[in-house]
């Protein structure tokens, strides 16, 4: 078989390519049935070795190449391959089909390597080469169709990039949508000062559990110098914090071992203890039983309840300023 242009590519095959540079269908069958390529999609191929090496995320990445110009014009790139292509993180699996949205009020379908979604409007962006829903869109798009923790760690990661009144305005735009109802509740719970997904996890269990819950808050003594940044700030009296694996190894500074960062985190817990503050931890496995976590936060609160308030102040960081002030007190929030 005559080695064609499209032949050299070892990256795919498409069949449409390789016939209009001169081979033939049955030229395409012998090299597939010869081994080392892979039928990727219809009329698509792929070398073997080049699959095998691939993560999930990545093959994704290959097949948005594959389908879309499969696809006759009007489609964009949407929903979870769109979460993929502006770096959002996503749940393992469920990546097996490419999702586009298509600019029209019905008519949406799937089948083995697409599902088609339709819209009456669309926001979209070109994110290296394609045409995609914006940010915001894709962020609301996943909270009508995921899970309620899927799409909040993808909308705290999104929230550092994009306004909270972006995704209000897309919400707006989806107003008598499937799923629109599920969005909102998901969107009122993103907070972009989350670090990790643990961070989004543990967040989402205490706003459930009832609990008045901000993020990222600098305590402060009472001459006003630093004392420590923590995770949460719980009824304005419980210090609440994620100790992830990350935690400790993020942290550490040149020379030094992981010891020497649980160390310093030991005299940084001290020194917010000793302003009056109780403090709760916890770690990827408490995640796993939410109702023992919001049981000891709020036990924590019951006894910070009774104790005097807490000595110095605190700054809470929004996403737009840093903001001096006092937190109200768990008397008051009761």
């Amino acid at each position: 078989m005559a080695e064609t242009r499209s032949m050299k590519d070892d990256r795919m095959i498409r069949r449409s390519e390789a016939l209009a540079d001169g081979s033939a269908d049955h030229e395409l069958r012998a090299m597939y049935e010869r081994g080392g390529w892979e039928r990727f999609v219809n009329g698509v191929y792929v070398p073997s070795s080049r699959l095998a090496g691939l993560t999930e995320q990545e093959r994704h990445r290959l097949l948005i190449d594959a389908i879309l110009p499969i696809l006759s014009g009007g489609y964009v790139v949407s929903h979870r391959s769109a979460a993929l292509l502006h770096g959002l993180p996503l749940p393992t699996g469920g990546l097996d089909k490419v999702h586009v949205t298509r600019h029209r009020r019905g008519g949406g379908r799937t089948n083995t390597a697409v599902t088609v979604h339709c819209a009456p409007s669309l926001s979209s962006v070109t994110v290296d080469g394609v045409s995609v829903t914006s940010l915001a869109r894709t962020v609301v798009d996943l909270a009508r169709t995921e899970t309620l923790l899927s799409a909040v760690i993808a909308g705290d990661v999104a929230l550092k990039c994009c306004d909270e009144s972006e995704l209000d305005a897309e919400l707006q735009r989806a107003r008598g949508w499937k799923g629109v109802a599920q969005a909102r509740r998901a969107v009122n719970l993103m907070d972009g000062r989350s670090e990790n997904p643990g961070e989004s996890q543990s967040r989402i269990i205490l706003r459930q559990g009832g609990f008045d819950v901000e993020s990222q808050v600098e305590i402060l003594d009472p001459s006003g110098r630093s004392v420590a940044r923590i995770d949460w700030m719980v009824n304005g009296l419980v210090v609440c914090e994620f100790d992830g694996k990350a935690k400790y190894t993020k942290y550490l500074r040149q020379d030094e071992n992981p010891g020497d960062v649980v160390f310093r985190e030991k005299v940084r817990e001290d020194a917010v203890r000793d302003l009056g503050y109780p403090v709760v931890r916890w770690t990827w496995a408490d995640l796993a039983n939410p109702a023992e976590l919001v049981a000891r936060v709020a036990r924590a609160v019951e006894r910070a309840a009774a104790l005097p308030a807490p000595r110095g102040s605190v700054r809470i960081t929004s996403s737009r300023e840093q903001t001096r002030t006092h937190l109200p007190n768990a008397r008051e929030i009761a």
